[in-house]
Parts: structure tokens; sequence; C-alpha cells
């Protein structure tokens, strides 16, 4: 079995007084980041999370796929032969990511769950808990690689640029990275399932997730009118002038450079330039108004050597996850608002609020923040 090079995760214990709980979801990704570390020789302890029911969250009692989810990562655990404990986080989730969810979709925003979970359970509270299982580190299955530089850990972009998920990772602080390690961040996904096949793992077939985790059916909506039905109040669709052109069922449905289910007609396409809660309006307008080229962020988390403050950064930054780095400056306000201004070099279309613009320094990520409404801060 291929051996982990550890040469640059900053452990000199050996491996076997090296205590690592691994979070395990059921999945191929979590289940091979387990099954390289018990290879490895560490003392591997797996943690599930139990965190929503799918049957209520799409309506249909007894269909719990999280459930089989636990019961993927179990078997998988037992496989290895290492202690696997499921903890119910169940509350915890939908305060923090659900609830949360639903209010940025009341504010006009577009929220980035993933990044939520990352922050506030995963990197916070699990590994809270791998602490005081006393565990040395957590490792996850994310693809990212973390090194240790020459100021402190760093993360990096994963070696398989269309697996990378650094994007959601902007928020993880520096004292959490030196208690977390990614062992997959140099491989791509097809060595991760030829490594799960090579393990003897039930899961290496086991599809991916593609949507929400909590939104199974992929309508977020039904999530949203539930818990904030002020996100599905009728209002206005009106143009840059304020000119009415229509009516909608709430701001709820609507993302910024949206083009599809305006409902309206004319010999030009309209695009969502801006969404407006307190007055429940959706504001339209032609592709070319969608460009932006300046921004402000908030809740910034700068891993960069030095401290931001109110100094001017040239980095390269994401605004959304798929997209390729683009040029730009960001300055912080040299405050304690966790509040910076950022420039793009070239305008860039649909830059939605709630959505991170994410920094980088060539491969190292340097942190990000979420992008507000104009205004907002």
């Amino acid at each position: 079995m291929p051996a982990l090079d550890m040469s640059t995760w900053g452990i000199e214990r050996p491996a076997h007084a090296t205590r690592v709980v691994v979070a395990m979801s059921g999945g191929v990704d979590s289940s091979v980041t387990a099954a390289l570390l018990v290879a490895a020789g560490f003392d591997v302890v797996g943690v599930t999370l139990q965190l929503y029911d799918h049957g209520a969250a799409t309506g249909r009692p007894g269909s719990c796929c999280a459930g089989q989810d636990i019961h993927d990562a179990r078997r998988v655990a037992d496989r290895l032969d290492i202690p696997h404990y499921v903890l119910d986080y169940e509350a915890r989730f939908r305060d923090a990511v659900i609830a949360d969810f639903a209010a940025d979709y009341a504010a006009g925003r577009t929220p980035i769950p993933c990044v939520r979970c990352n922050q506030r359970i995963k990197f916070s509270e699990l590994l809270e808990t791998a602490l005081a299982l006393e565990a040395d580190v957590l490792a996850t299955g994310h693809y990212v690689r973390w090194e240790s530089g020459a100021h402190g850990p760093e993360l990096h972009v994963a070696a398989d640029a269309i697996r990378d998920q650094s994007y959601f990772l902007f928020a993880t602080t520096r004292s959490q990275l030196a208690r977390l390690r990614f062992p997959l961040g140099g491989l791509d996904k097809e060595e991760a399932r030829r490594l799960a096949a090579r393990f003897g793992l039930a899961v290496a077939s086991k599809a991916d997730s593609q949507d929400i985790c909590f939104v199974p059916s992929g309508r977020y909506t039904d999530i949203v009118k539930r818990l904030r039905p002020d996100a599905m109040v009728a209002g206005e669709i009106v143009d840059e002038a304020g000119r009415v052109l229509g009516r909608h069922g709430g701001i709820g449905l609507f993302t910024v450079g949206q083009r599809r289910g305006l409902g309206l007609s004319g010999d030009e396409p309209l695009f969502v330039l801006r969404l407006e809660p307190a007055t429940a309006r959706v504001v339209v307008g032609p592709k070319p108004a969608l460009a932006r080229s300046r921004l402000t962020v908030r809740e910034v988390n700068w891993l960069g050597d030095s401290p931001l403050d109110g100094a001017t950064r040239a980095v390269s930054v994401k605004l959304r996850s798929a997209m390729t780095p683009v040029a730009a400056r960001v300055s912080g306000r040299g405050d304690d608002s966790g509040v910076a201004e950022v420039e793009l070099i070239e305008p860039y279309p649909g830059v939605a609020p709630g959505q991170s613009c994410v920094f980088y320094d060539g491969s190292r990520l340097l942190g990000g923040g979420w992008i507000c409404r104009d205004g907002e801060v």
C-alpha cells in the first residue's frame, strides 16, 4: 500500500505515537483518508457527525440518506479495525448552518453553506472534540495541501485543480491549521477511488454528493420558505431607473447574475443586478451592467505572513469556486472591523453578495471574506 509523505506535515513524533481523529462522512474521500493513516501506522480514531435527517429535509419521513452515510462510515471503520464514534451535532448544525443559509437568502445574499459548515462545525466544534479525545491532529478528506511554512502552517491548492477545495476553507484560522491535516491534497479523485478499491473499502464506487447536503432534492427554496417566509414575499421587478417590469414571488428565488426565471419578455436579455430586501425589489438590467471592479468583503480571515492591517496587497482572487483566479488588490481598513476593500484589475460580471472572495498568492491560500451588498457595512 502507498505510504503517506509526511515530510511537510510538521509532526515530529513517530506515527504510532500520534493520534489522528478522522472526520468520516461515509464517502470515498474521508474513507481513503482514514485508510492511508492506518496504513502509515497512526493511532486513528474515526468520528462521524450526524448533522441532519434527509427524510425530514425532503418531507419523506424514513428516507434518511444521512443514516446510510453513517452506516457506510461504520463499515469502513470496521474494515480498518479502528474505533468509530457517531456524534449528534444536528442541533448545532441547524442553528449554525441551516438557519444562517435561510437568513442569507432573506437578506438578499447567495450563501455557501459548505464554508459555514467548515468554519463553525468541522474546524471548530469537531476540532474541539478531537482534542478532547487527546488527538494530536484532525484529518479530513478535503482536497487541499497543508505545508509547514517559514512563518507557520500554510494552505495551498490541491495537486488536482479540478478537485481543489481551498475556496471553501478560506475561513480556517491559523490556530486551527496547526491541528489540521489533509492527506488527499496530492491526489486526484481517480487515484482516491483506486486506493479505496485496493484497501477493500465498500465505498470505492460510491457516487459523489452533488447537492447541498441538507437539500438533497435540489429545491433549496423549500428550506427557505419554511425557515424564512419573509424571503418569499412577492414584490416588483424593476430596471435600473426604477421602472416596474413585472412581479416576482420572493427575493429568495433569485441571485445576482441570474437570467432564467424572471418571466420577462423583450428584445434584450435581462439579468439580476441586485436584490433589495428592504423593498422586496429585484433590480434587473443588461449583461454589461453586471460587471464590477470594486467590492467590499466582511469577516475577513487573513493567512498571509504579515498582517493585512491597512496595507494594500496584490493578490489573485476567486469570486466563485469554479472560476480561474483573477488579478486584484486587497486593502485592509487598518482596524478590527474585519472589513476589506477589493479592486479587480479587470471588471468581473455577476459578483453575488453572500459568496466568498478568496485571496491567493500563487498556489497559497491567503484567506478571504464574504462579499457584501452595496452599503451593507
